[in-house]
């Protein structure tokens, strides 16, 4: 809360948080669960992200992994630097500072009845893991979900055990590939493309998804281009090009866009304006 009486949260101020959970996913994330020490929930919308700090150090934007639907909020955090890295030495019970949640995150009500695609590269299925155990979790409101995800080598997957329930799920289609050969892998080898050939039939009514390294959405667009699929009906991620949150640092800027309050999540047909976004 702020300092005065308005009840407003102060958008610098931020707000403990207790790790409630913890596990490396592979050699450089590793996975958090944080609740609010006040109480409270978080009160994100998939596609959102938060500024986590650590006292002394600073603080870095973390997209937000969990579903709005789950009590607790869930990161995977890369370790990059020093604010990432003293993150990756905490355990259960360490607090952390927590600003936000920022970002326009998905319209849900544009989503709503639409067959969901999410085309996700490596790390990039941490903040679209949001929206799609959100789609599970609320059947009626989505139609057919779809997971296409790609990962550079059979170590780096995320949510391993996830992915296998998904696997087993009905209600949602997942289609894998790792970019390189490994001797546990039996499944689709190539690169997260290779996989849009299998679900062509899907490409010109549903929502697609795109989140992953800068390099993958060059490809992915162009190959959906190839499928004439309709550029309002693609959304992209740009979560790595925040900083402060706010609209303050300008770190974000491209043009007159600020991503951290516009984005991070864009629809395709609206970057047109803005050539290096992508």
């Amino acid at each position: 809360m702020c300092a005065c009486s308005c009840g407003k949260k102060d958008i610098y101020l931020p707000e403990l948080a207790t790790i409630t959970d913890r596990k490396m996913m592979n050699d450089t994330e590793v996975y958090i669960r944080l609740t609010l020490d006040s109480g409270e929930e978080l009160g994100h919308k998939p596609g959102q992200f938060v500024e986590v700090s650590v006292a002394g150090l600073g603080e870095c934007p973390i997209s937000i992994s969990s579903s709005p639907t789950v009590k607790g909020f869930d990161l995977v955090i890369r370790n990059a630097g020093s604010v990432t890295n003293a993150i990756h030495q905490m355990q259960v019970g360490d607090k952390l500072g927590i600003r936000g949640p920022y970002g326009s995150g998905y319209d849900l009500d544009t989503l709503a009845g639409k067959d969901l695609v999410f085309i996700c590269g490596g790390i990039g299925l941490v903040p679209q893991r949001s929206l799609i155990n959100y789609a599970l979790d609320k059947p009626e409101d989505f139609g057919k979900v779809t997971v296409l995800l790609g990962t550079k080598d059979f170590d780096q997957r995320f949510y391993q055990d996830e992915i296998a329930a998904w696997h087993a799920n009905d209600a949602i289609n997942v289609l894998e590939t790792i970019d390189v050969e490994h001797e546990k892998w039996t499944g689709n080898v190539g690169v997260v493309t290779n996989l849009i050939p299998k679900i062509e039939d899907e490409l010109t009514d549903a929502a697609i998804l795109v989140c992953g390294p800068p390099i993958m959405y060059k490809f992915v667009l162009m190959a959906l281009a190839e499928y004439e699929t309709p550029l309002e009906n693609i959304y992209v991620n740009l979560e790595r090009r925040m900083k402060c949150g706010v609209g303050k640092c300008g770190h974000c800027q491209m043009n007159d866009e600020y991503v951290c309050q516009s984005g991070p999540v864009y629809n395709y047909s609206e970057l047109g304006a803005v050539p290096e976004a992508i």
